[in-house]
């Protein structure tokens, strides 16, 4: 059986984010380019941010899921231009992150955008502090039902 491009999307998009394991690494836009000739692959990922912890963790899941199928040969490469931006995320992705309590990023293209509380919808929120439980999130209280949740921040 020839192994093709479509294949090794079809198990990338299989794997989540460890830190945020509701979103997997399409939501998130991460992936960009897979190259398959005869049984090796090539995967380019551009991290969410030059530091991300989690990076190591999915060039790992990236590398162990291909070869478990099937490929011989897996490079992960990491790109760094252009910048990763939260405009790379999928509507779908969004709409896990609020479903799963942290309120998902604006579009950088809006101008103070209002951050709606996952729990209640209310936009009667304000900042607690510019990081949350991880760097790429700020952490955020609702006004009206007294919740604390995290911003995936806008970058």
């Amino acid at each position: 059986m020839t192994l093709t491009a479509v294949d090794a999307r079809r198990i990338l998009a299989g794997i989540t984010d460890p830190e945020i394991p509701v979103l997997t690494l399409d939501d998130l836009g991460i992936i960009r380019n897979v190259e398959v000739e005869h049984s090796n692959v090539r995967v380019d990922i551009t991290p969410t941010y030059s530091g991300c912890p989690a990076m190591d963790a999915i060039r790992d899941e990236i590398e162990t899921q291909l070869s478990a199928g099937g490929f011989e040969s897996v490079a992960v490469e990491t790109i760094y231009s252009p910048a990763w931006t939260t405009d790379w995320m999928s509507e779908a992705g969004k709409r896990k992150l609020n479903e799963y309590g942290i309120a998902p990023p604006a579009l950088t293209t809006q101008q103070d955008p209002a951050v709606l509380c996952p729990r209640c919808s209310s936009a009667d929120t304000k900042v607690v502090s510019e990081f949350g439980s991880t760097a790429c999130k700020s952490l955020h209280v609702c006004s009206k039902c007294g919740e604390p949740f995290d911003l995936f921040k806008t970058i």
